[in-house]
């Protein structure tokens, strides 16, 4: 089995096969692992090499807070097929943060509400715009600080042009 095993922003691929541990591709060792009766401790052996480890999980499914020897290392390990998962999940979601008002239609802008550096709540209306004779309001889709307005009253925008940015708080 393979696992992707990420310290300190840096992945590793370990490989366990029965008994025997392989770390990025090198050559693989004895491994064994033991508890310690009455106490949340493990003895991990690798080679000749013994390590007195504590486990505890630490948010989402695959992450820990180790203990080895003494020393604190937040860990994040997972199977392979569940990694590439997470993977693919992370880059389809797309930009974290408040998103951007934008114009769901062409039309003309006939209000500002906001400036920047002005803190606005979910919900609050931060600009309007005529479209097919209709005023329209935009909303702040969540709390946060204006970044930054990119429209001006009476200025025309077409569908999707940047009105309004937001900054986390």
């Amino acid at each position: 089995m393979k696992y992707i095993v990420e310290i300190a922003g840096r992945r590793i691929e370990v490989t366990v096969d029965g008994d025997q541990v392989s770390v990025d591709g090198g050559p693989a060792e004895h491994a064994r692992l033991r508890d310690v009766e009455g106490t949340p401790v493990r003895l991990v052996t690798i080679g000749d090499a013994v390590h007195r480890v504590t486990a505890r999980r630490d948010g989402p499914r695959g992450t820990y807070l180790l203990r080895i020897d003494g020393r604190r290392y937040p860990v994040e390990a997972l199977d392979e097929r569940t990694r590439a998962i997470r993977d693919l999940s992370a880059a389809a979601a797309g930009p974290a943060g408040p998103q951007p008002v934008r114009a769901p239609m062409p039309g003309l802008m006939v209000r500002i509400d906001v400036k920047p550096g002005d803190q606005v709540q979910a919900g609050q209306g931060v600009a309007a715009m005529e479209a097919m004779k209709m005023e329209n309001e935009l909303r702040a889709p969540a709390a946060g600080r204006v970044k930054a307005v990119h429209v001006s009253v009476g200025q025309a925008v077409e569908k999707g042009a940047l009105l309004v940015e937001f900054e986390s708080e």
